[in-house]
């Protein structure tokens, strides 16, 4: 323990984190740059801040506050102890509706904020687009605007008062009138009223520097909203009172879609006259999918509120007949509204991939010039661009003329740095130019401080380098940012990593096969890091669990960067840190959907794991768990499988049992099936499509359009689940889908060869022939989640022998299990990249649902006619989609929504030991929720393997696969427990 930890921990009652993954977690925000903290103190209060403080100063440390970590201009990191707000600070103390005020700590999240002000019709008014993340300490260290600033301004215009501890111990209760100026402040700047009232450019976006013109007597002499935006260089921030407004009753949208950004550019400050909430744009090259969008090349967002939603209605549609568009929409329900604003939030995070893959990087994100520029400036600055080279597409808030742009700097060679530099600096100039700001939300940071004399000239900086002398004598608090900065240049965090691609398992095609490519991806936006989730939404479960920043997908991102860096996690792969954080990642993919940059921790949790696990012993779960298809070939017999399932149920074996494999002792063992799937349909006909008729050897049920022998071949695949745990579910989809008139029939067993040549021809091959028999296919993902890549390799190798006749036919591959359906989608490919036939077999993979709806099109399924309650699969979420789910279950008269996030289970990850606690607390979330509050008659829909079992042990509730609901439905006897 260093002198400075133990003197930390002697005086602060809150948690003092010098170990290496502390550290590691914060050496980076949401900027280009990195520095390594000596520590992280999580203070309990005001007390542990000043604490904190008396020790930093007597030692000459530098100290920084940090709230969500999400800065894009480098300004909460640094070098000395990091004050994280996040996990003891985070309490709204007091709302008090009829004064329209609420008391905050700085790491409260400004969501729940907006939930507690909602039931008395307030909000907050400034809302980021991370605003599920982002906290108020560090909006209001930012000056943070969001996309409702033209109606309610910048966080300045919402403070009142605000309580802050300086450098030196003083503990200020910041107001207007001069209330709470440390000594000295005044004199400056009563000196200084001239400069003050002629130095600052007039804009609605002007958040760079000292806001030094709010102590003029005319603005109230506002020593809070003058501390707005001084990124923690003054005082640390300890409690804020701030001012609510009031939230419409109702809101319009109106998208109003035009041929490209500047033509939206050119029409925004046109439509301020309306008094709109927003006006936001953007351009297509920023969006996924323009399906849920007007005609055009770039969008306008602008909202209208009203007392109702007629006249929040006829206010848009006022601002479309006014507007020259090429097409427009105007949407009044809030769900369809939602779904369009996520659109416009996540351009954070998909703004840092070009449209071609290639890498962007913020530095010039927020930059601001006066509305009715705004055009003019966007053609000057994409022509800036195109003279140095590069490519960046603008978007953000048109009607208050602040720009975010993420740009293809190439920040890992000399040349690349080299010529960031040069543009930073004709940017400057250029928004000079245009009378703007050189940040318009995120603060100057480290990206832009040494730049400000370009915007302010000397003696104006002299002036801020003296209040910061006043507020901070000792320059103790985040040094380098806004006065006597840090060169723009240094520090960039891709510095650190290692210039040669890292040898790895999987083949990243996203990312050109360069593992530290993949761990770029983590950009610090932090959507993983919201504490609720709606919708369908499942990133990410274990942070929400947990609330541990190490638990996040960018925490975990965090980790690799430095186990790739070298310098804080110091034994690379072998590190335990990594391996602790990496412990409880459910492997769900939901990062890999969820994340606006893609980042997939599920893929490289397994690469970790194959690395830090090569030529040592691995956990016994791994051994348990991760060859559990082997296990259950061992005993698939029907006397083996009777004989496992009774012994189970004995407590002193199971117990045993479940202590030598690495399970969690809260676990039932699963029984396992006496008859498998493929023997189930060896006996009901040896193979063949059609033979034996229907499942069971029943005639086809009325309801139904077909039955077997006839229409287009489908391939079932033989899961390790159903084959062994729930083969009913394999019996249901032979059922639906003969039913549906398609052909039926199950992988091969073994390599077949062509058929011998006759008559000098080769006879042609019968694709039923080749396909009779049991399956032992397998996708491998058990060795996937357990890291075991080598065993995962041969196993999917063998499959591709195996599947090659598939290959030859037109046969879809019909999955089951959504867990292996994606697993054959993407890891199969991503791992076997050497081998064409991965892309091949992964091309024909398809869903139970995606089956009937495109080779049985023009069947009709039975009426269910009941609601549904359970979840979505994890793994459908993010890689399948369940779009094609949704409309099966429409025809069927299923009706009601799945809930999104994760069971919990999530294959071996919740019946490993020590993993119970936090597998329960993700089904607590949605899924058990759901189920318990949904009516009595209602579907308990669950197609995981997974999730099913969870529902089981943690609620005694049977969940069933949607092909036997259809099923049963078929068959006139649909079951009628409910849940």
């Amino acid at each position: 323990m260093t002198d400075l930890e133990a003197q930390l921990r002697a005086v602060v009652r809150g948690e003092v984190g010098f170990d290496v993954t502390s550290r590691a977690l914060t050496t980076m925000d949401a900027s280009n740059y990195r520095r390594v903290p000596a520590g992280v103190v999580a203070p309990r209060d005001a007390d542990d801040v000043a604490a904190v403080l008396a020790v930093c100063r007597e030692r000459g440390v530098p100290v920084v506050a940090r709230g969500g970590g999400t800065s894009i201009a480098g300004q909460a990191t640094g070098t000395g102890v990091v004050l994280d707000f996040t996990r003891h600070m985070n309490r709204l103390v007091a709302l008090d509706a009829e004064a329209r005020t609420a008391v905050v700590q700085p790491g409260l999240v400004l969501d729940r904020l907006q939930e507690a002000a909602a039931p008395h019709g307030l909000r907050f008014g400034p809302d980021p687009s991370t605003h599920s993340r982002c906290t108020l300490g560090g909006m209001i260290g930012n000056n943070s605007c969001g996309s409702h600033s033209v109606a309610w301004g910048t966080t300045a215009d919402s403070v009142r008062e605000l309580d802050v501890v300086t450098a030196r111990g003083a503990r200020l209760r910041l107001g207007r009138d001069w209330a709470g100026a440390p000594g000295g402040l005044r004199d400056l700047a009563e000196a200084e009223l001239a400069r003050l009232r002629t130095g600052f450019p007039e804009l609605p976006r002007r958040i760079s520097g000292y806001a030094l013109d709010a102590l003029l007597p005319e603005n109230g002499a506002d020593v809070a909203r003058s501390f707005c935006g001084s990124e923690g260089t003054l005082g640390v921030l300890t409690e804020a009172v701030v001012h609510l407004v009031e939230a419409p009753r109702a809101r319009a949208l109106a998208v109003l879609g035009y041929a490209d950004e500047s033509a939206a550019a050119e029409a925004a400050a046109g439509l301020l006259p309306f008094g709109p909430l927003t006006v936001e744009g953007m351009a297509a090259d920023l969006v996924r999918s323009t399906a849920e969008l007007p005609r055009g090349g770039a969008w306008l967002f602008v909202e209208t509120g009203g007392e109702t939603a007629g006249e929040a209605r006829t206010r848009a549609e006022a601002i479309v007949r006014a507007a020259d568009v090429v097409d427009a929409l105007v949407v009044t329900d809030p769900a369809g509204q939602r779904a369009l604003w996520r659109i416009r939030e996540d351009a954070s995070g998909t703004a840092t991939r070009m449209p071609d893959g290639t890498e962007a990087w913020p530095g010039w994100e927020d930059c601001a010039v006066p509305p009715a520029r705004l055009g003019a400036y966007l053609r000057d600055f994409r022509a800036l661009m195109a003279a140095h080279g590069l490519r960046g597409t603008p978007y953000g808030h048109f009607g208050d003329g602040c720009i975010h742009v993420r740009i293809d700097f190439d920040l890992l060679t000399e040349a690349g740095v080299t010529r960031f530099r040069r543009f930073s600096e004709e940017l400057a100039d250029l928004v000079v130019a245009h009378g703007g700001s050189l940040s318009g939300e995120h603060g100057d940071g480290q990206a832009r401080a040494e730049l400000l004399p370009r915007m302010y000239g000397a003696e104006m900086i002299g002036l801020f380098e003296r209040v910061k002398g006043v507020w901070d004598p000792d320059d103790l608090l985040n040094p380098g940012m806004l006065v006597r900065p840090a060169p723009l240049d240094s520090g960039l965090r891709f510095s650190v990593l290692p210039r040669e691609p890292v040898d790895v398992a999987f083949g990243y095609p996203a990312d050109d096969g360069d593992f530290a490519a993949a761990v770029r991806r983590c950009v610090g936006v932090a959507k993983c890091r919201t504490t609720s989730v709606s919708g369908s939404a499942v990133m990410c479960p274990s942070f929400r669990a947990t609330g541990a920043e190490e638990h996040s997908t960018r925490g975990r991102a965090r980790l690799l960067h430095e186990m790739l860096a070298g310098e804080v996690v110091t034994d690379g792969w072998r590190s335990e840190e990594v391996r602790d954080a990496l412990d409880l990642c459910l492997s769900c993919k939901g990062c890999r959907s969820d994340c606006p940059v893609g980042v997939d921790m599920a893929t490289y949790k397994a690469e970790f794991l194959h690395r830090h696990y090569a030529g040592r012993r691995r956990p016994a779960a791994h051994y348990a768990l991760g060859r559990l298809p082997v296990w259950l070939r061992a005993v698939s017999r029907t006397r083996t499988a009777r004989l496992v399932n009774a012994l189970s149920a004995v407590p002193p074996l199971a117990w045993a049992a479940k202590r030598l494999g690495g399970l969690a002792p809260e676990r039932e063992i699963p029984r396992v099936a006496t008859r498998t799937f493929s023997g189930w349909w060896e006996r009901r006909g040896g193979g063949g499509a059609g033979a034996g008729g229907a499942a069971g050897g029943r005639e086809p049920a009325r309801g139904g359009s077909g039955g077997a022998g006839r229409g287009p071949l489908v391939v079932l695949w033989p899961d390790t689940f159903t084959e062994h745990l729930s083969p009913a579910v394999g019996q249901a989809a032979v059922r639906v889908l003969e039913a549906a008139g398609l052909r039926v029939a199950l992988p091969p067993t073994l390599r077949l060869e062509k058929p011998p040549v006759g008559d000098g021809r080769t006879v042609a091959l019968d694709p039923l022939s080749l396909l009779r028999g049991r399956g032992r296919v397998c996708c491998g993902l058990t060795y996937v989640s357990t890291g075991q890549l080598e065993r995962a390799r041969a196993v999917m190798r063998r499959t591709l022998d195996l599947m090659e006749p598939v290959l030859e036919t037109g046969a879809p591959v019909v999955v089951l299990e959504p867990s292996c359906a994606a697993a054959l989608r993407t890891d199969v490919p991503e791992l076997l990249h050497d081998d064409p036939r991965a892309a091949r077999l992964a091309a024909k993979v398809l869903t139970f649902a995606e089956t009937l709806e495109r080779h049985a099109p023009g069947w009709t399924p039975p009426r269910v006619d009941r609601p549904v309650a359970g979840q979505t699969h994890c793994h459908q979420h993010a890689v399948l989609g369940d779009a094609a789910d949704r409309r099966l279950r429409e025809a069927a008269l299923l009706t009601g929504e799945l809930s999104g996030g994760c069971c919990g289970l999530a294959g071996n990850f919740g019946f490993e030991k020590g993993h119970f606690e936090v597998s329960a607390a993700c089904a607590e979330e949605q899924l058990l929720p759901s189920v318990r509050d949904a009516p009595q008659d209602t579907v308990v829909l669950a197609d995981g393997y997974s999730c099913r079992t969870q529902l089981e042990q943690l609620a005694g509730v049977r969940g069933r696969h949607l092909a036997q609901v259809l099923a049963e439905a078929l068959d006139g006897h649909p079951e009628r427990e409910g849940t």
